[in-house]
């Protein structure tokens, strides 16, 4: 048995677990839809559309398979768990939608050069129950979101974001075709699909980006906090600060700090996680209590010992 008691290392979220669930199977289920009519209907943008959704079966799969990676506990190997791989599972979702855009591209300026006819009926049919579909998923995932964080399942919500707009923009292509009869639209609007795709993609690689290289989340200010743990009394200085994410809502700090040797270090770590918990919901810490005079730290402790004795 191993006593991670700061900080939970699972998460149990069965709503979102439901609804991703019930979101792949439909998804699944359209996307075959949409395969076929966009090859009957010889559309790029209904095909671009399509490999989208494609793309949101890969990343609901590998969502559910973090989902359920989330909730086996940590062991002697796997000290944080498996939490981790909600991160490593959106990082793969944002560079599939970046992959894929890059293709509708590549197709998009193909069919400028040489057009192709099109079916707009059966494109235009397929693409209102595409809008359809997509507000309903869109709507099902944004509800899952306000009741469980999760990145994964943000990612999926751009994903099918990206969908609607995608589906509106075929719409938009059939009936500029119908009344036009250019049929330049068609990959023209597969060419906005495709820098909506790869604009998304771009968004959710940066955000798991950041927490792969355990970057400061956005949301802390590390030099406030460093000022706030200074202003505990017994505290001298603090260095050796780290702040990072583990997954989403999952943070841990590390901190050294120079205390009076007249104060009773317990206190000072205890009145430290105190201040920690209370003002930034950081529960997860590991404070190491130091004296500048017993432990080496080379030219900075030197400095330090020095600029408290002249200010004596």
């Amino acid at each position: 048995m191993y006593d991670y008691h700061h900080l939970s290392h699972v998460k149990e979220q069965s709503k979102s677990k439901k609804t991703l669930w019930a979101t792949l199977f439909i998804t699944i289920f359209f996307t075959i839809v949409e395969i076929i009519g966009g090859i009957w209907s010889n559309s790029l943008a209904l095909l671009s559309d399509s490999a989208h959704m494609i793309s949101d079966v890969f990343a609901l799969s590998l969502s559910m398979t973090a989902i359920y990676l989330a909730t086996r506990p940590p062991n002697a190997k796997y000290t944080f768990g498996f939490l981790r791989f909600e991160i490593i599972a959106s990082f793969l979702n944002g560079l599939a939608l970046a992959v894929i855009a890059i293709g509708i591209f590549i197709e998009g300026i193909r069919r400028f050069i040489n057009p192709e006819p099109i079916n707009f009926k059966l494109m235009l049919v397929i693409a209102i129950i595409g809008f359809i579909v997509n507000a309903i998923l869109t709507f099902i995932l944004s509800r899952s979101i306000e009741e469980e964080e999760n990145l994964n399942v943000q990612s999926a919500l751009w994903h099918f974001i990206g969908d609607l707009l995608s589906s509106l923009g075929v719409i938009i292509s059939a009936i500029l075709i119908y009344f036009t009869g250019l049929v330049f639209f068609d990959p023209l609007i597969s060419l906005v699909i495709g820098g909506i795709i790869f604009t998304g993609g771009a968004k959710i690689i940066r955000e798991s980006y950041l927490i792969l290289m355990e970057s400061v989340p956005h949301k802390f200010d590390l030099d406030e906090i460093r000022e706030d743990i200074s202003q505990v009394e017994g505290v001298e200085d603090v260095h050796e600060l780290h702040l990072w994410s583990v997954s989403t809502e999952h943070y841990s700090l590390t901190a050294h700090v120079f205390i009076d040797q007249q104060i009773q270090p317990f206190c000072v770590i205890l009145a430290i996680n105190e201040s920690l918990k209370e003002k930034y919901g950081i529960t997860h810490t590991t404070i190491q209590v130091e004296h500048a005079n017993i432990h080496d730290h080379g030219e900075y402790g030197k400095e330090f010992l020095q600029q408290k004795k002249s200010e004596k």
